[in-house]
């Protein structure tokens, strides 16, 4: 699992592959997978990379590291596309412009609070 996980370019390096299956945060067909744990092609594998859950299905078992295009190959992402964010947008003043004026920190009220 830990060697798939790499050469598909899902971790950055083998260990990193390895401490996440060790920490639980890698699923074989809703399964914990340990390091050692073979996959096959049509295995569905969950992993938790980063902040992000990816979720894919084998499509080719390879041992080596291969070109991020032949690689691509090997998997079929059916990850869900992330939710659309919507921030509130900041205020911002340049740096180094000093303290607000009073004109400019009554806007600044006015924008924190929602008035119009």
């Amino acid at each position: 699992m830990d060697r798939w996980l790499w050469a598909v370019r899902l971790t950055k390096t083998r260990s990193d592959a390895a401490a996440a299956c060790r920490g639980g945060h890698v699923r074989v067909n809703d399964r914990p997978a340990k390091p050692a744990t073979t996959v096959s092609p049509g295995d569905e594998v969950r992993a938790r990379v980063g902040d992000t859950t990816k979720i894919v299905e084998v499509v080719k078992v390879i041992q080596k590291r291969v070109g991020a295009a032949d690689a691509a190959t090997c998997l079929i992402d059916r990850t869900p596309p992330p939710p659309p964010i919507t921030a509130a947008p900041v205020a911002r003043r340049d740096r180094g412009a000093g303290r607000p004026t009073k004109r400019e920190r009554r806007v600044l009220d006015k924008f924190r609070t929602g008035e119009t």
